[in-house]
């Protein structure tokens, strides 16, 4: 099963559903992109995840352009950004899905609010990808 995750910057909100996804499930074939690609990841992100037991700190932060071509299972978007500029996969992408989060680089205030909304994000991505996983990608092939 390939999966394509993409969001704006590929730094963070992509990078947690990639995290979360392989962690339930190591054989998935997991990509992601971004459609405005930073070239780093988001430390917040990576400190976050690495609390939840996960760690994302080799990722790289790739340009959707490297998959425009491919055939996948699944295009997920999970930023509204990504999901207004997704790139049309005509006739290669068995289901595209939206299924969007907060951007919590967007938070302001004290360092401790601004933890709090990055581990708010992390922990709806797990759960509405292991919604997606338990019901569509498990045993799904």
């Amino acid at each position: 099963m390939r999966i394509l995750i993409l969001c704006t910057g590929n730094s963070c909100r992509s990078q947690m559903a990639h995290g979360f996804l392989k962690s339930f499930d190591p054989t998935l074939e997991v990509y992601l992109a971004g459609t405005k690609a930073s070239g780093m990841l988001n430390p917040g992100a990576v400190e976050v995840m690495k609390e939840a037991g996960v760690d994302i700190s080799g990722h790289t932060s790739d340009s959707v352009d490297k998959y425009i071509g491919q055939t996948w299972d699944y295009v997920i978007t999970v930023c509204g950004g990504a999901n207004e500029s997704c790139p049309t996969f005509t006739g290669k992408v068995k289901h595209r899905l939206h299924i969007g989060f907060d951007d919590p680089s967007d938070a302001a205030g004290s360092p401790e609010f601004i933890h709090s909304e990055y581990i708010r994000v992390r922990d709806e991505i797990k759960a509405r990808f292991h919604e997606l996983y338990v019901t569509k990608l498990k045993d799904h092939e």
